[in-house]
């Protein structure tokens, strides 16, 4: 991606910082990181970090790193605003800050530590500013837009290839597996997330990890995979009938699943609130006399993360906006029988929603 894109959503952020009058904000959140800079998407784990970034209301931007990561941070960021810390990484940032005059800092709630917090209110004073940058990230630019259609251009064609690998006897395992070599096989980075293969019953939990259960002749199974292409990522889920003739339980929930999400697909606009979004299938399966077996939110924004903002859900708030990418994801749900989901991603356009 072209730098200029990510000083353009710097410059979008200071805007913001200017508007709620914040001298700088911390960004600990990976994913803002990477949107702000093009530097490492990832973090190790949760107890690690690979950098973090001021960004300033009016002045320099500047990127904290540790040795590490010093070349792959030049290859982004001016050498002149890189801060390499080393065993002392708070006191390192803190004293670093103070000394550019920044005794008061924002910092994302939602991703720092309490470890991390605790040791910089001692050499500053933070101020809690709430999902700033996931302000920009939830409209996505024309680039994001083409990559998330290249990612789930990739998803397409993984859900058409493994529903010819749906065989008795394979298990939940070799499926997962089958498909993490496809999306491997044919340029993707990683996985979105772990895949979820359910047979059964199984598929009535709607995060189910896969075991050795087996594929059965005459019995559904429930795939929701998606993959990371260009650093963006795809979600999609289908269920499947193994064997030539669906039940007729089969037949007639896949029917109320894809309903109730074309219900929500026919009214998803600009203006539209996430919670009518979610109430539209809801609706369409209560005069079903199924909802109760709808148990959750109806969708999410899906980017840099498989889960973010906005929530099309009971509890949601906002409205829809140009350049939000949703999924739509209506499921119904017996334990004693398994589970339907089906999962489209929508693009919500000037004047309705187009589903990739």
């Amino acid at each position: 991606m072209d730098n200029t894109a990510f000083e353009t959503r710097r410059q979008n952020l200071k805007r913001l910082l200017t508007e709620r009058d914040l001298p700088a904000l911390i960004v600990s959140h990976a994913a803002n990181r990477y949107y702000l800079s093009g530097f490492e998407l990832h973090d190790g784990q949760c107890n690690e970090t690979s950098g973090w970034l001021c960004i300033t209301k009016d002045g320099p931007d500047y990127l904290f790193t540790d040795p590490r990561f010093e070349d792959a941070a030049k290859r982004h960021w001016d050498e002149a605003n890189i801060c390499i810390y080393s065993a002392k990484r708070l006191e390192t940032i803190a004293t670093f800050l103070r000394g550019k005059g920044y005794k008061t800092v924002a910092f994302e709630p939602e991703a720092m530590s309490l470890f991390d917090y605790e040791g910089l209110k001692s050499h500053l004073e933070l101020v809690s500013a709430k999902e700033l940058v996931e302000e920009l990230r939830v409209i996505k630019d024309a680039d994001e837009i083409a990559r998330l259609k290249r990612s789930m251009d990739l998803n397409h064609r993984l859900m058409a290839y493994i529903e010819t690998q749906l065989e008795p006897g394979r298990s939940e395992k070799d499926i997962a597996w089958e498909i993490e070599k496809f999306f491997r096989e044919n340029g993707a980075q990683e996985l979105a997330f772990s895949t979820i293969v359910g047979v059964g019953p199984n598929a009535a939990l709607p995060h189910c990890v896969p075991s050795d259960e087996p594929l059965r002749d005459n019995e559904l199974v429930l795939i929701d995979t998606g993959c990371r292409f260009d650093n963006y990522n795809s979600d999609q889920t289908r269920t499947f009938w193994v064997g030539d003739t669906p039940s007729d339980r089969f037949r007639e929930v896949l029917e109320m699943v894809q309903g109730a999400q074309q219900a929500a697909i026919d009214i998803l606009r600009p203006g539209l609130t996430c919670y009518d979004g979610w109430k539209a299938s809801w609706d369409y399966l209560e005069k079903r006399g199924v909802a109760d077996y709808f148990t959750h939110g109806l969708g999410h924004g899906v980017g840099l993360e498989t889960h973010e903002a906005p929530r099309l859900s009971r509890h949601a708030k906002g409205e829809l906006k140009p350049g939000m990418i949703v999924t739509v994801e209506p499921g119904l749900y017996w334990s004693d029988w398994g589970g339907i989901r089906w999962e489209h991603e929508v693009l919500i356009t000037e004047d309705g929603c187009e589903v990739l």
